[in-house]
């Protein structure tokens, strides 16, 4: 009753809406037919006065005059009924569309309600539901929610069954393995002999050591105390950078230096960007790398698995908030994050082409372990939204072991192009591979999804040995934690309605590997930069004149003066491609002459066949911490 009241002024309201026009529509109809009958009243006797005018003795050549007259006004009165009787027909039309415009109206307005209160009974549903599991004793120890499709397939720690557990879920995990579910096993009561669960992969409770793990160490509050001890910063960093300004976007003001220009010279203004390049964004990945010094220290390469699994998903952290564009690096643009002394690490990044643009960028840590990778950025604009595909594999060696891990980058997407507030989802898969022992880990970043009942942002995964043997159960979010779950015993369970069997892996409790570092102070003023984003920019002496530090409008816009770095955006723009046209002239007369043209070369890397992905990859050739040492910039190119 109250839903039917609820729904009689809306139906009313739009009756009124299509009803409005109609009668306006009339009433101009109306008018127009009045109009009708005067030119037809009027008509007739301007053609009686015209035809008692020809009867009338008149020259020959005033009698022809007056019959083209008298044919003109018939001509007039036959267009002036046949526009009257038209525009009756698009009334009769009109009316009679506004029938069916009010029957798809209502049917709309009865889907969208009978939406709404679906909505409503699956959130009351959801509500109801984690009361009972918090309200429920013994269930807060399980790892994922809730199924009733789990029961009779998972056995409890102590050999008892568990037909009445609902704590458990089902998810679907990679497209090549099978869907999982985990529950934690107490350990002080774990009994092998007293599970029916198959041993297919084993492990033992007290390899769990929870004082001298190297897993154990990983914890917030031991990293800090670590921290304090070990890496105290030889120098101090600045913590925060000028307010981002409160300027209004002015749409008409970029369309007007559109008109009567190239789609690749359109200048896009700063408003888009924040004060940093794409080399400084993919230095940022380096931001928890104290997870790969851990994993130096992991005797077992399946648990040095679980620390860069957390350590590929940690570099999505940063951009949850981080909706605006980096500036594109300048080809021959460099930069460097040399923490050596104060973190055990040297970072170097190189803008190695522009059309595709790709970065390369290598890692050395004194700790043991070093990292590679060269990244191009694809894109597809697809309406609403824009998916961002980072090509290229990145590569991480260990120096004592000689592990070499090699995995790539997800789908970034970028939600309300047009309208809307923006927001950024990562999905896709993750496959890491170990091409020394052959181990593999394999992660799933869940797209969000509004009817999910998964946590927004989920990752999952599974790290397994060279025999598909499973050994540690990854969970987590890409924007706040990874844990890592020891796997006591595996078992096969029900096959799930689309046909794929169902692994129940029962785990020792999860142990937190990554926890993200919370944003400064006024970080929402500050572009949402991290701690370690804030001094990414901070200029430093001996660099490059190559370096991102050094590029003027990107300085400028840091500083606030966003008109004055608009202005040296487009020089610098117009700079790079007089650069490139010189290039592709040069190109030209250099196939005439017959001879080859190389192109441009990176100066700091060169292009190796990689020994085992097989690409063709751009890896460091040194000289650049050399020329640094000598302060010898004179082989850099002149960019800015």
């Amino acid at each position: 009753a109250d839903d039917s009241g609820d729904e009689e002024p809306a139906s009313q309201s739009d009756k009124s809406e299509l009803h409005g026009p109609l009668k306006t529509l009339s009433s101009k109809l109306e008018d127009l037919s009045t109009c009708n009958d005067l030119i037809a009243k009027h008509g007739t006797a301007l053609q009686r006065s015209l035809s008692e005018l020809e009867n009338l003795r008149l020259p020959a050549e005033s009698g022809e005059k007056i019959k083209a007259v008298n044919e003109r006004a018939t001509l007039f009165r036959i267009t002036s009924n046949a526009m009257i009787n038209a525009c009756r027909d698009f009334l009769d039309l009109a009316e009679s569309h506004s029938r069916k415009w009010q029957r798809l109206l209502q049917h709309e307005r009865e889907q969208r309600i009978r939406l709404e209160e679906t909505i409503e009974q699956l959130a009351k549903q959801h509500n109801s539901l984690e009361r009972a599991c918090r309200g429920a004793p013994g269930l807060a120890s399980a790892t994922t929610s809730i199924s009733s499709a789990a029961k009779g397939t998972v056995q409890s720690a102590k050999g008892e069954a568990s037909d009445e557990d609902e704590e458990t879920e089902y998810f679907d995990a990679m497209e090549d393995a099978p869907a999982f579910i985990t529950v934690t096993a107490d350990p002080k009561h774990h009994r092998r002999s007293g599970s029916n669960l198959s041993g297919a992969s084993e492990g033992h409770p007290e390899d769990w050591n929870l004082e001298d793990s190297v897993f154990e160490s990983s914890n917030q509050s031991s990293y800090n105390e670590s921290m304090c001890k070990d890496l105290l910063p030889k120098k101090r960093r600045r913590t925060r950078i000028p307010d981002k300004p409160n300027y209004s976007l002015n749409l008409w003001s970029i369309m007007k230096n559109c008109i009567g220009k190239e789609l690749s010279k359109i200048p896009m203004p700063v408003n888009f960007n924040e004060p940093l390049s794409m080399l400084q964004r993919l230095t940022e990945d380096l931001e928890y790398h104290e997870l790969l010094d851990k994993a130096v220290k992991c005797e077992s390469s399946t648990e040095q698995m679980c620390f860069v699994a957390a350590f590929s998903v940690s570099s999505y952290s940063t951009t949850v908030h981080r909706t605006a564009k980096p500036f594109n690096p300048l080809l021959g643009e460099t930069y460097e994050l040399d923490r050596l002394e104060e973190l055990g690490f040297r970072s170097l990044c190189e803008q190695v082409s522009h059309h595709p643009p790709a970065a390369a960028h290598h890692v050395y840590s004194r700790r043991g372990w070093t990292l590679w990778q060269e990244i191009t950025i694809a894109s597809k604009f697809r309406g609403k939204y824009l998916s961002i595909m980072p090509l290229g594999a990145i590569h991480l060696e260990f120096h004592s072991s000689g592990n070499h891990y090699v995995w790539r980058k997800v789908t970034s997407t970028v939600h309300n192009i047009i309208v809307g507030k923006l927001w950024i989802d990562q999905s896709g898969e993750i496959e890491i591979v170990n091409h020394k022992s052959k181990d593999k880990c394999q992660l799933k970043f869940t797209p969000y999804s509004y009817f999910s009942r998964d946590v927004p942002r989920k990752v999952t995964g599974v790290v397994s040995d060279a025999d598909g043997k499973a050994h540690y159960v990854m969970s987590g979010t890409w924007d706040e934690k990874m844990e890592c779950s020891k796997i006591l015993h595996s078992s096969h369970g029900s096959t799930s309605t689309e046909g794929k069997q169902k692994t129940v892996y029962q785990t020792l409790s999860p142990k937190v590997l990554w926890r993200k570092y919370p944003l400064p102070e006024n970080a929402e003023n500050m572009y949402f930069f991290s701690d370690l984003a804030l001094t990414l920019n901070e200029p430093e002496e001996r660099v490059a004149p190559t370096d991102s530090r050094l590029r003027p409008d990107q300085r400028l816009m840091e500083s606030g003066r966003w008109d004055e770095a608009n202005v040296e955006k487009q020089r610098l723009e117009e700079k790079q491609r007089a650069v490139r046209r010189r290039r592709e002239a040069e190109a030209v007369e250099a196939l005439e002459e017959g001879e080859d043209y190389e192109g441009y070369i990176p100066l700091w890397f060169e292009r190796k066949v990689d020994a085992v992905t097989g690409e063709l990859i751009c890896v460091y050739k040194g000289g650049y911490w050399e020329a640094k040492e000598k302060q010898d910039w004179s082989m850099c190119p002149d960019i800015f």
